[in-house]
C-alpha cells in the first residue's frame, strides 16, 4: 500500500514504534518479575494495536517503522509474520538479529528474514554494553553482511561512551556502505536536561562525519517522564546542527511514550515546537527515505 498524501494535514511516519501482542509474544522484559523495574512498566503491559496509534486531524499518521521488541528473541521471524498478519497501512521492520552470531549464523537469520518483504533492517541492543560487543570479533563480518544487502543497523548505544564511538566509527571506516540509525538521540541521562554531556556531544560529532549515520529523536521519557517541550526543541535543533536537516528524524518510541503522555499529545507537542520550515523533513520525508515506508 502507498502513503498516500492527505490536503490540509500534517504527514507523519513514526521511525520508531512497538506493537504488542502479549497473548502470542513472549516480551521477557514486560513482565512484572523481569527488568527493567518501572513501576508504570504496568501502563504498557498490554497488546497495542494500530487502532491504537490512530491520530486525528490536523494530524495524519501515513506509516511507520516497527522496531523489534522481543516477541521472541530465539525466532525473530515470529515477530514480521504477526505484523505483517496485523498491520494494514504502510510500514517497514526493524528486526531483531544477534550481531555477536557466528557469520554463518547470522548470514542464516539474515536470509530468513529477507524473505519478508517489510524488513529493511536489524536491531541488536548495546546500551551499556557496547564496547563489549562491539568488540566482538564477529561484528565487523556480520556489519559487512548488512551492508551487503543494504540493511540497516538501528543502533541503541549511549553516545557518551567514548571508548564505544570510537570502535563504532572504526567499523564504519572499515564498513563505509552500512546504514546505521542512533536510537533515541544516542541514550541521553537525566543530568543532560541540565547540562549537555559534553562526552554525548563529542560522540554526537563524531559520527554525524559519516554520511550514512542518521538519528531519531525520541525517548525523552526514558530520560525524564516530566521532561518539558523546550527542553525536547533544544535537543532536536542540537541534533540538526551536528547532522542536518535529512538525517534527523523525530520519534515516538511508542507505547512508552504514554509515561509521559498519549499518542496524540505526542505528536502534537512535537508538532507545536519544531519549526515549521523543519516539519515535513523530520516527521515525514526523512523516515520515508531512510526506511523505505511506501
Amino acid at each position: 500500500m502507498a502513503v498516500t498524501p492527505h490536503n490540509n494535514m500534517i504527514q507523519i511516519i513514526d521511525p520508531h514504534l512497538h506493537l504488542f501482542d502479549i497473548t502470542q509474544g513472549d516480551y521477557y522484559w514486560l513482565k512484572p518479575e523481569n527488568p527493567p523495574f518501572w513501576a508504570d512498566k504496568p501502563i504498557i503491559h498490554r497488546t497495542f494495536t494500530c487502532e491504537n496509534i490512530e491520530l486525528q486531524p490536523p494530524l495524519s499518521l501515513c506509516g511507520f517503522v516497527h522496531i523489534e521488541a522481543g516477541f521472541d528473541n530465539k525466532q525473530p521471524i515470529k515477530e514480521v509474520e504477526y505484523l505483517e498478519q496485523a498491520v494494514s497501512m504502510p510500514f517497514t521492520a526493524i528486526a531483531y538479529a544477534n550481531i555477536t552470531d557466528e557469520p554463518a549464523v547470522f548470514k542464516a537469520a539474515i536470509t530468513a528474514l529477507m524473505q519478508y518483504q517489510h524488513v529493511v533492517g536489524i536491531r541488536y541492543i548495546l546500551d551499556n554494553n557496547a564496547l563489549d560487543i562491539l568488540s566482538n570479533a564477529n561484528v565487523s563480518q556480520n556489519f559487512s553482511l548488512l551492508a551487503e544487502k543494504s540493511l540497516i543497523f538501528d543502533c541503541q548505544m549511549p553516545l557518551a561512551n567514548t571508548k564505544a564511538v570510537s570502535l563504532l566509527c572504526t567499523l564504519l571506516s572499515q564498513t563505509p556502505a552500512l546504514k546505521v540509525v542512533i536510537n533515541h538521540l544516542g541514550s541521553l541521562t537525566k543530568a543532560d536536561q541540565n547540562n549537555i554531556s559534553n562526552k554525548w556531544y563529542q560522540g554526537l560529532l563524531a559520527l554525524s562525519a559519516f554520511p550514512t549515520v542518521a538519528i531519531k529523536c525520541s525517548g525523552w521519557e526514558m530520560v525524564s517522564r516530566n521532561y518539558t517541550r523546550q527542553w525536547l526543541r533544544g535537543m532536536v535543533l542540537t541534533c540538526v546542527e551536528v547532522f542536518g536537516e535529512h538525517r534527523v528524524m523525530l520519534a515516538s518510541n511508542f507505547p512508552l511514550c504514554l509515561f509521559s503522555m498519549n499518542y496524540q499529545d505526542y505528536w502534537q507537542q512535537v508538532i507545536d515546537v519544531i519549526p515549521n520550515s523543519l516539519q515535513q523533513s523530520l516527521c515525514y520525508k526523512n523516515a520515508k527515505t531512510w526506511y523505505n515506508v511506501e
